[in-house]
């Protein structure tokens, strides 16, 4: 996920439209920011997963990569305090005020009617799996998908995120689990044809990037009236 920037902006974006739920899309400087804030409306805890997740140790550790490689103006030292804080419970901080503290700027902050919390869309795209992770002895079908989508398993997210209730999926955007849910099926298939499972876990993951990029880029856009 992303970065942010404190801001009020009140011109038209586009949306995409996934499974029933509309999502924001607003460019910036040729930049698609996608509206975690509509992604997780329809799940319980709503936009607090959001705070959860800017909390979390690795999100924080990535975003600070990413400033410091992108941002030639983001705030190093003051991040370096943040990452001392991150993955203890007494670190509460929104994601207005890690752009606010560090002066990042990979995400947006938005006030008034399309207003919310966006995220660069490259952020959100799993990546593909090393031949280290392909060989990898999973215990069970759904740790198979876990590694396919998210790149880790079911222990080693609880490992990383131990200050955390529930798993990795209930953390999921919405996308991950539109994709999440088509994966189940697919597999189920290949388990049918006699695909060996590491066989299955490369295609997997081939078919996760391919629909998170569709679901993410500009396929099913249209403008906001």
């Amino acid at each position: 996920m992303a970065i942010l920037k404190l801001k009020t902006v009140m011109a038209k974006g586009k949306k995409v439209s996934v499974k029933g739920t509309e999502i924001s899309i607003f460019p910036q400087n040729e930049i698609d920011f996608i509206s975690l804030t509509d992604m997780t409306a329809g799940f319980k805890e709503g936009s607090g997963l959001i705070g959860k997740w800017i909390t979390n140790k690795n999100t924080l550790e990535y975003l600070g990569i990413w400033e410091k490689i992108n941002n030639s103006d983001f705030n190093y030292p003051e991040f370096g305090v943040i990452e001392q804080e991150s993955g203890i419970n007494r670190l509460i901080m929104s994601v207005g005020q890690w752009i606010e503290r560090t002066n990042a700027f990979g995400m947006l902050v938005k006030a008034g009617r399309y207003g919310g919390t966006y995220a660069i869309k490259e952020n959100l795209i799993p990546k593909d799996l090393s031949k280290q992770k392909q060989s990898f002895v999973y215990a069970s079908e759904a740790d198979l998908l876990n590694l396919a989508l998210f790149n880790k398993t079911a222990k080693q997210w609880r490992s990383e995120n131990s200050d955390r209730e529930g798993n990795m999926r209930d953390y999921a955007t919405l996308e991950q689990l539109v994709v999440l849910s088509n994966m189940e099926s697919m597999n189920a298939e290949l388990i049918k044809s006699r695909n060996e499972p590491q066989e299955r876990l490369v295609k997997l993951n081939q078919m996760a990037i391919s629909q998170m990029k569709v679901l993410i880029e500009n396929t099913q856009l249209k403008k906001l009236k």
